[in-house]
């Protein structure tokens, strides 16, 4: 028996489920419908899961947001799995739940405290279900960190130090887009960090009580551009002629081509903008200080713009300290002007002969000599993340020790961070979620 599902946003991050149902899942997934405001991103899906799948696309019901209803009804749609930019996802999500269909959505669950409460009320109107994909769980070095703290071999948790830098490649690419506008894509507080704040939860067991935060656009956007000195620059990276290496040039990416270039005839949208132009309101440069109710807290430092892509983390207990690190990139690189990210640097990069450690966890208790901790080799996305994920949402949960799976209490409590550091940044203040009325409880 197969489960029917209608998707909704055709961007480049939909790919994942539309191969899950395709492939790994296709007994027990069915695609249904496809909604998005640009209909050439919808027919360039249809004709790969045609292609590659044999789908017979013909019978997949398609239309624009507007349309929601009426083609949630027409396809007998299940199940809804939504990646829409992340100021619509509450929208979405609400217009399904009370349409009679379920959801998974990528994260973050949404951007802002109204709108959270929006998705609570739906919950509880309709009494339907919300999953939040929140991959990083998966990956297998966060999950040896989460058995380290449950163990308790390091004692209860009194703080955690958590550092995460994007690279030139990465971090660059969240000022080329959408993410860019805050009231988008909540900063990336909300868009990227609602992954690491989750982490921290999960990690601890555990829910945010007190926020403050200190950030600012310090690198990206016309202003920083200015003070650096920084010459006239193209609006957009699809331009004949010399490149900076902080352009994209969509020309070189047939995915990104396909699903962008091609269909910007449609709405307009531009996915390769200059990265130091005006109208960019987001920050890439954020610090977070976190108080957790069980008494820990959180020391989180967010930069967008590093040489190299990773993340450092220390939780200190009663008993010792557990040290995770993790190389994702180790550099990106400039061939005639672009940026390339070729295999042969990322995090099995060689120097010498010999690997260097792409992931590393070390535990010391008191009074005795570190060790290391083995963490088992992933393969896929996100560390190895993806499979596991893809089979809880569309196999349903496994019996996890570990309790990886999530679903819209742990997305308010990843966004809660986030939410909480936007309003603290604005009015230099410390925030609770519990004055936000946040729900953060089953």
């Amino acid at each position: 028996m197969t489960t029917r599902y209608a998707v909704i946003g055709t961007g480049h991050r939909c790919q994942m489920y539309f191969d899950a149902i395709g492939g790994d899942h296709a007994d027990v997934a069915t695609l249904v419908a496809m909604v998005d405001v640009n209909p050439g991103r919808i027919k360039v899906h249809a004709a790969r899961m045609a292609s590659e799948y044999g789908y017979d696309t013909s019978t997949i019901v398609t239309g624009g947001p507007d349309e929601l209803e009426d083609i949630l009804k027409r396809s007998g749609a299940e199940r809804a799995i939504i990646t829409t930019p992340d100021y619509t996802h509450a929208e979405m999500i609400v217009r399904c739940l009370d349409a009679g269909v379920d959801v998974v959505c990528e994260k973050p669950l949404t951007i802002n405290a109204d709108m959270a409460h929006e998705i609570e009320a739906a919950v509880a109107r309709t009494g339907r279900s919300v999953v939040v994909t929140f991959n990083y769980r998966y990956s297998p070095r966060n999950s040896e960190l989460k058995r380290v703290i449950s163990s308790g071999e390091i004692g209860d948790v009194l703080s955690v130090t958590f550092e995460w830098v994007l690279d030139t490649a990465h971090g660059a690419d969240y000022f080329r887009r959408w993410h860019r506008e805050k009231d988008k894509s909540g900063g990336l507080l909300i868009h990227k960090s609602s992954h690491h704040f989750d982490l921290v939860n999960w990690w601890l067991a555990d829910a945010p009580a007190r926020v403050f935060a200190s950030g600012g656009t310090r690198f990206y956007g016309a202003e920083n551009a200015d003070k650096r000195g920084l010459p006239p620059r193209p609006k957009r990276g699809t331009h004949d002629g010399d490149h900076s290496p902080f352009e994209l040039d969509l020309r070189t990416d047939p995915r990104l081509k396909e699903l962008y270039l091609d269909q910007e005839h449609y709405d307009g949208y531009l996915r390769d903008k200059d990265v130091f132009d005006t109208g960019i309101t987001a920050e890439d440069n954020l610090a977070v200080i976190a108080d957790y109710r069980g008494g820990a807290t959180l020391s989180y430092a967010l930069n967008a713009h590093s040489p190299w892509e990773g993340y450092r983390v220390a939780v200190n207990g009663t008993l010792g300290r557990a040290e995770l690190e993790v190389v994702e990139r180790v550099a990106v690189l400039v061939d005639n002007g672009t940026p390339i990210v070729d295999p042969s640097f990322v995090a099995d990069h060689s120097e010498g002969g010999e690997r260097v450690r792409s992931d590393r966890l070390i535990v010391q208790k008191h009074w005795e000599v570190a060790r290391e901790v083995p963490i088992p080799e992933g393969e896929g996305g996100h560390g190895g993340g993806d499979e596991l994920l893809l089979s809880d949402v569309f196999v349903g949960p496994s019996d996890d020790p570990l309790g990886r799976p999530s679903d819209w209490v742990d997305g308010m409590r990843a966004i809660a961070v986030g939410i909480c550091a936007n309003i603290s940044m604005a009015e230099g203040r410390a925030v609770t979620p519990a004055e936000l009325a946040l729900p953060l409880d089953r």
